[in-house]
């Protein structure tokens, strides 16, 4: 009675095994593009439509469950390749974006190129040394008025022999510069010392109505010059606000204003007879205002943000407050952590004594100083 139930499962096994291996031949070959591609050739046209339309879509229902797909460099390199060689390509494509085909052909691209790259030079021009790249960037930062041929002579000057194209290509996109031109942050930095820089401030009081506040400032030291406030800015009054600002003709060389309409023909008068010469910034061009603009917007989140405005006068008031602390007791870190109102000699402060802080602005803001022992 043994016998007959091993040979019953042994054919058991064996009928299972004929039919797996029936099962595999008679299945599309999916494990090899190369493979399926050939056995594809020799089925019929209609037959390859049918299981085109069934494996797309189970590609539908695997895209509505899988998030992300991980591919190899292998898989990206084959999407890449038949993508290039189908014309309706972006809308045969399910797994990704098309977008995302594209990335990969560009990082396939790079990684060319960057092969390329790291392979031994066997001919052109020998590249510079860093010194000399340096050298080069060097001289052109701190002296943005001189072109290449002037830089090259320098160099002819020192030995190094470089073509003027070399130069060239080791500046490009590294200044705005020309030759025999100046930048704007160029003109101020050899100027700042002459140069006075005044612009407008909106705010409003309780009952939201209009109050103007004008600025002038000084750009070497980031000291604030003169402050005033209205309601009602013109011509006159602003005229007469830079006739209080330049007593007895004490004035810049340069300053810099907007195309406001409040700046009119006795602005531009006093400042003449003042011997100032106005330089207006570009329309929509604050940046070229950059500095009294920084300080406008310091302003608001220093001093306005926190105080209720009534009036006028209480107004000016919290200004002239804020200033003379901006001044006289505010470091700048546009001039190197010192105070607008004058460096401060760190080698005469004192080091002993206790530190108290002076409120400023009702304890707004703190001004620590030392006590003498």
């Amino acid at each position: 009675m043994r016998f007959p139930a091993l040979f019953t499962a042994f054919f058991s096994r064996l009928g299972h095994k004929l039919i797996n291996k029936l099962r595999s031949w008679t299945k599309p070959i999916t494990t090899g593009p190369t493979i399926g591609t050939v056995i594809d050739s020799t089925r019929s046209r209609q037959e390859l439509i049918l299981e085109n339309a069934l494996l797309r879509q189970q590609l539908l229902v695997l895209n509505r469950q899988v998030k992300r797909p991980k591919l190899r460099v292998r898989d990206r390199a084959v999407l890449v390749w038949l993508a290039s060689r189908v014309a309706t390509w972006k809308t045969a494509v399910l797994i990704v974006k098309p977008e995302t085909v594209l990335r990969w052909h560009r990082e396939l691209f790079r990684r060319v190129w960057r092969h390329k790259s790291k392979s031994p030079r066997t001919g052109g021009r020998p590249r510079l040394a860093r010194e000399q790249v340096a050298l080069i960037r060097r001289i052109a930062k701190e002296n943005l008025t001189w072109g290449a041929e002037r830089i090259r002579g320098e160099l002819l000057k020192l030995g190094l022999p470089v073509a003027k194209s070399t130069i060239q290509n080791y500046l490009k996109g590294r200044r705005a510069a020309g030759p025999g031109s100046q930048t704007w942050r160029t003109f101020l930095r050899n100027h700042a010392s002459a140069v006075w820089a005044c612009d407008f401030l909106q705010t409003h009081d309780v009952w939201f109505r209009d109050m103007f506040v004008f600025v002038i400032i000084e750009l070497a030291s980031r000291r604030v010059v003169h402050v005033a406030v209205t309601r009602h800015p013109n011509d006159s009054w602003v005229a007469q606000q830079l006739r209080e600002a330049t007593p007895f003709g004490a004035g810049p060389r340069f300053l810099i204003r907007d195309n406001d309409a409040k700046y009119g023909a006795q602005f531009d008068r006093v400042a003449i007879g003042t011997g100032i010469k106005l330089l207006r910034t570009p329309i929509g061009a604050p940046r070229a205002n950059s500095y009294c603009e920084r300080f406008l917007g310091s302003i608001r989140p220093e001093c306005l943000d926190y105080v209720f405005i009534f009036s006028e006068r209480q107004l000016l008031h919290q200004l002239t407050a804020y200033i003379a602390y901006f001044n006289q007791a505010r470091p700048h870190q546009g001039i190197a952590q010192r105070l607008p109102a004058g460096p401060v000699p760190l080698h005469n402060l004192p080091s002993d004594g206790a530190i108290v802080g002076v409120p400023i602005l009702n304890g707004l803001h703190h001004d620590y100083q030392r006590r003498a022992a």
